[in-house]
């Protein structure tokens, strides 16, 4: 399984990275998309909307299940990665590349502190 070190992860298996001082993005985690199986639809209609930390900001199709997504902090949904709406076997096959999610305007980058690095996130679902 892969734990990239330049992210941070989230206890509901979502990663975040930033992209400069207020931008990041956002995606599931490796292990989230073994655990979902082949991911069918991904379905994130919060778009343009502000939200707080582990809020719903959409929802993730797989063959067997629907699972929740959850903002890792605080911040406005800038974008949804237009590949997934053709293509979101992407998330199964590159989760920490093509296979991200969202772009989100961090509101506080410091929050990211409370995320899990690494070998934390890989402790957890050891």
């Amino acid at each position: 399984m892969n734990f990239p070190s330049d992210i941070k992860y989230t206890k509901d298996h979502e990663w975040i990275k930033m992209t400069d001082e207020k931008t990041a993005v956002i995606g599931i985690t490796d292990f989230a998309q073994k655990e979902l199986g082949d991911i069918v639809y991904v379905d994130i209609t919060s778009i343009g909307k502000a939200m707080n930390a582990e809020e719903v900001f959409g929802t993730v199709e797989a063959v067997k299940t629907v699972s929740d997504l959850f903002l890792p902090v605080a911040g406005t949904i800038l974008v949804l990665n237009p590949l997934l709406e053709k293509q979101p076997e992407l998330v199964n096959n590159d989760p920490y590349g093509e296979g991200w999610m969202v772009k989100l305007s961090v509101n506080n980058p410091a929050d990211l502190d409370k995320l899990m690095d690494a070998a934390a996130y890989e402790q957890l679902v050891s």
